[in-house]
């Protein structure tokens, strides 16, 4: 029924299907589908969240390098050819429907923040992974779903990489050289000493020892 409401899907004018019509095309009879889904709106989260399962396939075959950066670049090239391959699919993941109570849109996210996560490892993020990530999947569903909706506008080949390259510009700086220790130890090390030239204002004295404290502490832990 899923596969049938897609092919529906992809041959609308106005992005709807007809319950009838998907019934008819696996032959079953509508109470079926109210039971399995609840309701023409249970079907379409239910598509939306197959098109995650098919996006998510997409990002677990992308080889993982030692590169966060290079990774972060490639998913989101990889995102715009998921959209590409499947426009009528991709609105429907993506363009807001308040009544949704499909989960695609947070797995899609958290996807992103994992691979910022391990860019904020190696000290190539300048802010918070989940605030990066908000920034990045705004940028590039926007992208996708102007050039679904109105391709001849926005009919330019390197827009894509001229947005991607905009926002990454304001999120990332080159990485640190790698540290020959532990990573934790590392980090801990160059936090404390931030600390200790610039101090910081988001604490207290007594809270800012007890950090120091524990940087001290991974910093020397294993030595």
């Amino acid at each position: 029924m899923i596969t049938a409401a897609e092919q529906q899907l992809i041959a609308s004018s106005d992005n709807d299907i007809a319950t009838r019509a998907v019934c008819e095309a696996v032959g079953v009879t509508q109470p079926v589908l109210y039971r399995l889904f609840g309701d023409k709106r249970g079907l379409l989260d239910a598509l939306a969240d197959q098109g995650l399962e098919r996006y998510a396939a997409l990002k677990g075959g992308q080889e993982e390098t030692a590169d966060p950066v290079a990774d972060l670049r490639a998913g989101w090239d990889q995102h715009m050819e998921f959209a590409q391959q499947n426009p009528a699919l991709y609105q429907l993941m993506f363009v807001p429907r308040p009544w949704s109570h499909s989960v695609a849109r947070e797995r899609v996210f958290g996807l992103l923040v994992a691979t910022l996560v391990r860019c904020a490892a190696v000290g190539a993020l300048t802010i918070e992974p989940a605030i990066a990530a908000q920034l990045i999947l705004s940028a590039n569903v926007g992208v996708n779903l102007n050039q679904i909706a109105a391709p001849a506008l926005f009919s330019d080949p390197a827009l894509s990489h001229r947005i991607r390259d905009a926002v990454f510009s304001h999120l990332l700086v080159a990485p640190a050289e790698p540290d020959p220790g532990p990573p934790a130890q590392a980090a801990a090390l160059r936090l404390r000493s931030q600390l200790a030239l610039s101090g910081t204002e988001a604490l207290e004295p007594a809270e800012t020892a007890l950090l120091d404290r524990w940087l001290e502490r991974i910093t020397q832990a294993g030595a």
